[in-house]
């Protein structure tokens, strides 16, 4: 199943534009006025890894299955949806349904493009939907309280869990906080997640800049500018270059971007900034009918990862014959790796590692 990011911000910053590209359609409409996009629209897109590109060289399978990320392109959000506002409501809970957030922040200047405030300011247009999270996300955990809390002082120890966390949530949330700021002990933490709570997700920023800004601006400015740590997933993009690079050829489209000073496209960076957010990894498996790449969440043992290719591979787990992705490049592939003694038999304890290639031995 598809990883499923959300796209969210302002009316008018550019969020329908950048999954047009992204989903290199015109599936969503793209017009001058807020909540032109008022069902959330998807796309499925591949997550860009050059290592996939060299396996397939090398391999020459009958098939080559790359790792996904689903974006839901959310409408508009406003000052005051979480009271209602603006549709509030119903696109709180599209964004509930989301593993993680990309917030597009507008950086470029346009009189022709309203803003829905009237003026470019990125901090304040932060600060407004991360604002309207962490409401929404306050009225929900003061109701959970308040049904914990009964159970919990009758000993109830499944409630009095949650009500730890909820408190631990409630108090960075009434800081202006989101809820993945709170300290959670070990035990806490799936509670935690449980609730679905917006402020809970990953998120991964997407600075709209203008084509001049693209060479001039930094990520670092950028996070400065918004108010963020320097931890924080950012990526520079221009929505519009980018949807007008889906009319021309790749070579076409290198020439373009090198001429405005850039090496890559900011949609590569973009998806590869989601699946960051998402602390997510890859692991690939490669045969002559099939290469191809799984995502799984960092720290997932070798019977997890071997189970989200079918569960009876995680219930009949003998071991994991692993390659690491260098090394199978490195030598020539599986069978002159296995020769040089780099392939290794792991078991159930094995943490898989980013780009391991694997064959799972199990017992149906």
């Amino acid at each position: 199943m598809a990883l499923k990011i959300g796209i969210v911000g302002l009316p008018n910053v550019g969020k329908s534009t950048l999954f047009n590209a992204l989903t290199r359609t015109k599936g969503a409409q793209a017009a001058n006025y807020p909540f032109c996009t008022i069902e959330p629209n998807v796309g499925i897109v591949e997550v860009p890894d050059e290592r996939l590109t060299m396996l397939t060289d090398m391999v020459k399978p009958e098939k080559v299955v790359p790792a996904a990320i689903e974006f839901v392109d959310i409408a508009g959000l406003v000052k005051g949806a979480s009271k209602g506002e603006g549709l509030g409501n119903a696109f709180l809970s599209h964004i509930r349904e989301v593993d993680a957030i990309c917030h597009v922040v507008r950086i470029f200047e346009g009189g022709d493009i309203i803003h829905v405030e009237g003026s470019i300011d990125p901090k304040r247009d932060r600060d407004t939907i991360e604002t309207e999270l962490v409401l929404a996300d306050l009225q929900g955990i003061e109701k959970r309280i308040v049904k914990s809390r009964k159970a919990a002082e009758l000993g109830d120890k499944e409630k009095k869990l949650e009500l730890q966390a909820s408190e631990k949530i409630q108090k960075v949330l009434m800081d202006g906080q989101p809820a993945r700021a709170a300290q959670f002990l070990p035990e806490e933490v799936p509670v935690a997640y449980n609730f679905q709570l917006l402020t809970m997700k990953p998120i991964v920023y997407a600075a709209n800049v203008a084509e001049t800004q693209l060479s001039t601006l930094n990520a670092d400015q950028l996070k400065t500018q918004l108010g963020l740590p320097a931890s924080a997933d950012l990526v520079l993009i221009s929505a519009k270059i980018e949807e007008d690079l889906q009319d021309l050829s790749p070579a076409d489209a290198a020439e373009f971007l090198t001429s405005l000073g850039v090496s890559s496209s900011g949609l590569d960076r973009l998806i590869r900034g989601a699946y960051h957010a998402l602390g997510y990894i890859t692991y690939f498996t490669a045969g002559p009918k099939e290469v191809r790449a799984w995502n799984i969440p960092q720290g997932f043992t070798a019977p997890q990862a071997a189970g989200v290719i079918h569960t009876d591979f995680e219930k009949g787990f003998i071991r994991a014959e692993t390659i690491a992705y260098t090394d199978f490049v490195q030598f020539g592939g599986e069978a002159k790796a296995k020769e040089a003694g780099k392939m290794r038999a792991e078991g159930k304890e094995y943490i898989v590692r980013d780009g391991d290639l694997m064959h799972f031995r199990f017992n149906v």
